[in-house]
């Protein structure tokens, strides 16, 4: 089995504002653990900001990006350090590295592959990957996500069973204060998240429930749950905190890398009777378009988002940005006449992936 567990920042430090050691040493014997049982874990870890400031006596992390980078530069070595020094005390050898978001779009597949090998390499050597973006340079996970979506991607590139999110909220919680047990519906469940209320985090709630709605479309479990869990359970999908089960249905490959790897040039809008059409599986019809934005070709894959903005899912069209703005809210046939085409869905199904 493979597992992908993400760190947040704010996890690794105590309440008082202290590195956590024990939480480190904890999940360290439970990788120890579950690697004798023949499984491959990979760790993405935020972080280095964090231990930027602790070096620099900060008690609050910088507003602008470059102080940041810096102190992401200052710290990544601290991290690192505190992982290898604990994890080898359980006979655990690590492993740093740093991606930058690029690798993951589809001209640099080369690239992508070469990180994946990487990867590979090190699991048969028995090593654990300590994943950082590298923030020096990239600042994506600075500005917003907190490695969320990193974490997503590192578990599409290794194939992963499951992804677990450690969280300071310990799950997703309800109108009552209660740890939501499981998720069948993440639209359902929207409403309760929130962005950041941390020092140093930048992704709160809502990052990872934006970053789970894909990871259930390409059919990889997510659990949110906070340091208290038993970390070794998680393989079993038994959990203190919040498990979310991705649909049954089998996801073809191009639906993958339509939801992971072709980075979306544009935004279209649709109706909430669009949304209840494609959910069904039908295909994007030009008549429940209400908006575009951005300039795309023919071809090119683009976000769909519903009324409220949410994103529903990802497909490639058939028709350009300027097309479409002519088309939009028009029948079958007024398209094939205006554009003198035999096509009218502006995705088709095939080419459309759904969020769940």
């Amino acid at each position: 089995m493979r597992i992908v567990f993400k760190i947040g920042s704010n996890l690794l430090q105590t309440s008082k504002g202290d590195i956590d050691l024990n939480f480190i040493a904890k999940l360290a014997q439970a990788i120890k653990d579950l690697v004798e049982m023949g499984d491959c874990i990979a760790v993405v870890s935020s972080g280095a900001v964090l231990c930027g400031a602790k070096k620099m006596g900060l008690k609050e992390k910088p507003t602008d990006l470059v102080s940041r980078q810096a102190l992401a530069g200052i710290g990544q070595a601290y991290l690192m350090h505190l992982y290898d020094t604990i994890f080898s005390n359980y006979g655990l050898t690590v492993a740093q590295v740093l991606l930058t978001g690029d690798i993951f779009r589809k001209e640099n597949e080369s690239r992508f592959r070469n990180a994946k090998d990487t990867l590979e390499k090190m699991f048969q050597l028995g090593v654990i990957p300590i994943i950082n973006e590298n923030d020096t340079v990239a600042v994506e996970e600075l500005v917003f996500g907190d490695n969320d979506f990193l974490s997503l991607y590192v578990s599409y590139m290794i194939g992963a069973d499951l992804l677990v999110m450690l969280s300071s909220a310990g799950g997703l919680i309800d109108e009552k204060g209660d740890v939501i047990k499981e998720v069948v519906s993440v639209e359902s469940v929207l409403h309760l998240v929130k962005g950041s209320g941390t020092t140093f985090g930048s992704g709160g709630m809502r990052s990872k429930i934006e970053a789970t709605r894909l990871a259930l479309s390409i059919g990889i479990p997510v659990i949110v749950t906070g340091k208290e869990d038993d970390f070794v359970k998680l393989r079993e999908l038994k959990t203190k905190g919040t498990l979310f089960k991705p649909l049954q249905r089998r996801v073809r490959r191009k639906h993958r890398l339509l939801a992971m790897v072709e980075e979306p040039k544009g935004i279209i809008s649709v109706d909430s009777g669009a949304v209840k059409a494609l959910r069904e599986g039908r295909s994007l019809l030009p008549a429940g378009i209400t908006e575009v934005e951005g300039n795309f070709l023919r071809g090119d894959v683009v976000s769909v988002v519903g009324p409220e903005k949410i994103p529903l899912g990802r497909g490639k069209v058939n028709f350009s940005s300027d097309e479409i703005r002519r088309i939009k809210g028009l029948k079958g046939y007024q398209v094939r006449e205006l554009l003198n085409t035999s096509k009218e869905e502006v995705i088709h199904r095939d080419n459309l992936v759904i969020f769940q």
